[in-house]
């Protein structure tokens, strides 16, 4: 169960336990509620209500008890784990797998699949950090408390954590390296497409072509911003959809409920060890060998049909 300590510094002489929880120690005020009224609050040793004053030199000590959540199924599915510690996990999610249950999705995901790997421990709550589309393969944090998790999500689209991106798509970009700076909009309340609106959010994109190779291009990519389908709606916007890519693109035998676009590396500073965590995921040899053996297709009518 997740507890936090701190060893009151002076410039916190006078100051709440709220302004210590939520300043120096970085919880949530859902955190800090869930301290107050479900958990325990101790200043050397003492237990303490929220209204007590702090003292440079006091070891405060707080104790937020997970929320009460159904459990879920446990799936066998095999998993690699590239770093565990008592915060986190940095996983290689294959796909089409799902990255978490839902009420449309009752399948297997990767949710009962670190719930197996832990152990099937209690009180287990799932605790994405980042979030992969069914179709897309590669590395992704799960925190395993809600400390790390609110921490960790602060640091998303920063310097402080970075996420690079190898896709395989149609055709070649203007440039070879460049950045696709396009606003990114829903297409309408019934739908899951996203476009390129005026109208839209702003969506920033990185990319640096890493290879061409009868006719398709091997892309890496990074996000500045974190649009839903983002990478998905910049490549087709720039005349070259992801290979497989259903919504935006055209589906591919070869890639049966997926599409080539992997996740293949992640820079994080741990905010829990104070140090930084890396990990790379190579690109799956399924999506490798679409640059030796690229049909040409027609993309001149519209996505689905």
């Amino acid at each position: 169960m997740p507890a936090y300590e701190l060893i009151i510094p002076p410039e916190l002489d006078g100051a709440a336990i709220r302004r210590a929880a939520t300043g120096a120690l970085g919880l949530s005020s859902r955190q800090f509620k869930r301290c107050k009224f479900q958990g325990e609050m101790r200043l050397d040793g003492e237990l303490v209500h929220a209204d007590v004053r702090l003292r440079t030199g006091q070891r405060l000590w707080l104790y937020a008890p997970e929320r009460d959540v159904p459990q879920p199924e446990a799936s066998e599915i095999p998993l690699k784990v590239h770093y565990e510690d008592e915060y986190l996990l940095i996983v290689d999610k294959p796909a089409p797998l799902p990255s978490a249950s839902s009420q449309k999705q009752t399948g297997a995901t990767l949710e009962n699949a670190v719930y197996a790997y832990l152990g099937c421990q209690s009180g287990f709550v799932y605790r994405p950090v980042n979030r992969l589309d069914k179709g897309t393969s590669g590395l992704m944090v799960v925190a395993k408390e809600a400390h790390a998790q609110h921490l960790l999500q602060k640091l998303l689209h920063t310097d402080q954590f970075q996420r690079t991106y190898l896709a395989v798509a149609e055709g070649t970009l203007p440039e070879p390296e460049g950045l696709i700076d396009l606003p990114i909009a829903k297409e309408d309340s019934a739908s899951i497409r996203r476009i390129v609106s005026p109208e839209g959010k702003e969506a920033r994109t990185f990319y640096r072509v890493a290879k061409v190779q009868n006719g398709r291009s091997l892309i890496r990519l990074q996000l500045d911003t974190g649009r839903t389908h983002q990478i998905r709606v910049h490549l087709s916007a720039s005349g070259c959809p992801i290979c497989g890519d259903f919504l935006y693109g055209r589906e591919l035998e070869a890639l049966p409920g997926r599409f080539a676009l992997h996740s293949t590396a992640i820079r994080l500073w741990h905010p829990l060890k104070r140090c930084w965590l890396e990990a790379e995921s190579p690109l799956p040899e399924q999506l490798e060998t679409l640059l030796a053996d690229s049909p040409q297709v027609d993309y001149s009518s519209p996505a689905g049909k």
